[in-house]
């Protein structure tokens, strides 16, 4: 399939109704060849293609490279940036992989940015799906889907569609540059802060159900493992500023789930000792106030909709 100039400029146009159809993607990608080519796949099938898509090589030593320099010949539009492994060896380095993309698209005009992981795949109306609830609701500022892994797939009653998974997070411009972009932290949630922080700023986020993504990288398979990723989680969360009681009970919710009991536990212990340990948040005091907030009003809607029988 031969990049086609002409047939991209009007997919990339504005059509008479107004509708958004320029947009940019960045993919930050460490050691992706296992995944990378299926995700390519998919934004080559999209009905609009991006006025350009940045995937940028974090240091891999696989295969990546070469997969993407394939692809890169046959589109114009996709451009491989090769960046050398830093010393970050935490989620602050996908931020610093994600702004090297990021400079490869300032002088471009376009109305969405996006965030799309080297890992998912999508049917080949998922983006301009998107892009029509941009279209829809100008005070948009953070859309997406829910990814599923294998079978499973988030449960709405405790993860509120006002968040939008980092799987694939779809920006209006003006809403990403008053959020000021990604913002590096050491225990990872940076999809979070940045949905968070555009509602502080009066934004509209929202993840659309009605379509889905699939994740292929499922993490953490080994029990031992899977105990480990809860209390970092729950540990995170305190370094967020999460609520402890939202956390408790998000940690009770949780133990239903493998590794039964274990799982839910361990959350809550990684949250009460750092909260114990007085370790240093993440975020602003403004941002704790907002999103604990958020908190407890969900956590109030959900304990009242429970009590009228309105959760299966």
């Amino acid at each position: 399939m031969k990049y086609h100039p002409a047939i991209d400029e009007v997919n990339n146009r504005e059509d008479l109704c107004g509708a958004i159809r320029k947009y940019v993607l960045i993919t930050p990608a460490r050691n992706e060849a296992a995944f990378i080519e299926q995700t390519i796949q998919s934004v080559v099938c999209q009905s609009v293609h991006p006025v350009k898509w940045v995937i940028v090589s974090d240091g891999s030593t696989d295969n990546t490279d070469e997969i993407v320099r394939k692809y890169i010949a046959k589109y114009e539009w996709m451009e491989l940036v090769r960046v050398n492994e830093g010393k970050e060896r935490h989620f602050a380095g996908k931020v610093r992989a994600f702004n090297a993309g990021y400079e490869r698209v300032s002088g471009l005009e376009y109305e969405i940015i996006g965030n799309l992981d080297a890992d998912i795949t999508f049917d080949k109306d998922y983006l301009s799906f998107l892009l029509s609830k941009f279209s829809d609701n100008p005070r948009l500022g953070v859309a997406g889907t829910p990814f599923r892994e294998r079978s499973q797939q988030y449960d709405y009653r405790f993860t509120s569609i006002e968040h939008v998974s980092g799987a694939c997070q779809l920006f209006r411009r003006k809403c990403f540059e008053e959020i000021g972009g990604y913002k590096p932290t050491s225990v990872g949630g940076i999809d979070l802060v940045a949905v968070i922080t555009a509602r502080m700023k009066h934004w509209e986020t929202r993840t659309f159900v009605e379509k889905t993504c699939m994740h292929h990288r499922v993490m953490g398979t080994g029990m031992h493992k899977q105990s480990m990723v809860c209390f970092r989680g729950g540990r995170g969360d305190y370094l967020l500023g999460g609520h402890p009681l939202w956390e408790m009970c998000r940690s009770i919710y949780q133990m239903k789930n493998s590794p039964y009991i274990l799982g839910g536990s361990f959350r809550f212990a990684g949250f009460v000792l750092a909260m114990v340990a007085r370790e240093e948040k993440c975020v602003s005091a403004d941002f704790v106030r907002f999103r604990q907030s958020e908190q407890m009003k969900r956590l109030k809607q959900f304990i009242m909709n429970a009590l009228v029988g309105r959760i299966d």
